[in-house]
């Protein structure tokens, strides 16, 4: 499947929640286990292979559709920082990017995210925020968003996820 094959471009709703974690659980676990050891596996990825309802319930957060309405990618953007963090005018932070394991690299999750982000800038967003997998860094590399430094995401009392906040300023 190519982004030409992915029929529907849309922005996510409520009922959609069981369709987004169906994929973040497809997801996350196959695509982090090169990057992360199995104790982060076994204990963080439960907590963050789950959808967000505010996310999907924001107008801000997109779904790439099959032809048969499946959801091969997820991901958007929020005003608010989903760690407690940066915070700033101007600044829009990317939330939940996932991608079917079985189509990366077709270029599917690269137009879910340009969708995402020119809502943002049309919304007066110039500069993204983005907490980053190991495995994503150069996907957000490619995109243009710079590394700024390791950081570890408290999930839940004694479990923490090694993430990596990157950077992209589009200049506007």
């Amino acid at each position: 499947m190519t982004v030409a094959e992915v029929l529907n471009l849309r922005l996510a709703r409520p009922a959609d929640l069981a369709a987004v974690d169906g994929l973040l659980s497809r997801s996350y676990p196959r695509l982090l286990a090169a990057d992360y050891p199995p104790s982060v596996l076994v204990t963080a990825v439960p907590l963050i292979a789950r959808a967000r309802p505010e996310l999907l319930a924001s107008g801000r957060y997109w779904l790439a559709c099959d032809g048969e309405g499946r959801v091969v990618a997820a991901g958007g953007w929020s005003a608010a920082s989903p760690d407690g963090g940066v915070e700033g005018q101007g600044l829009a932070h990317i939330r939940h990017v996932a991608t079917d394991p079985a189509l990366t690299r077709r270029g599917i999750g690269k137009a879910l995210l340009t969708a995402a982000m020119a809502q943002a800038r049309d919304a007066g967003f110039s500069r993204f925020d983005c907490l980053s997998t190991r495995t994503a860094v150069r996907f957000y590399a490619a995109l243009g968003f710079v590394v700024q430094g390791e950081v570890d995401i408290a999930l839940a009392p004694g479990i923490v996820f090694p993430a990596v906040r990157m950077r992209y300023d589009s200049g506007k």
